[in-house]
């Protein structure tokens, strides 16, 4: 099966969904650091895209499964635990 990440952060729906025979085609986060950790985990195929506001929805391959990250930081043990405040 094919996949969709959206707001990927460092990656995490796509190591278990690779690990379930997933193959991702298309990813999207906004944040610098966590795009360069996802790259060195992944590497660069498919592209990771920015803001999937500004993505041209006809760009985005055809996928069986779409996935989008929901923020931890606010929610982390090791953050200020904000929660949604």
């Amino acid at each position: 099966f094919t996949f969709v990440e959206l707001f990927a952060g460092i990656g995490g729906f796509r190591l278990g969904l690779e690990a379930l025979g997933g193959r991702c085609v298309f990813a999207s986060e906004t944040d610098a650091e966590c795009v360069a950790v996802y790259e060195a985990n992944f590497g660069t195929e498919p592209p990771v895209f920015g803001d999937i506001c500004q993505v041209d929805e006809d760009s985005i391959p055809p996928h069986d499964v779409l996935v989008g990250g929901f923020p931890c930081q606010p929610f982390s043990s090791l953050g200020l635990q904000p929660g949604l405040s």
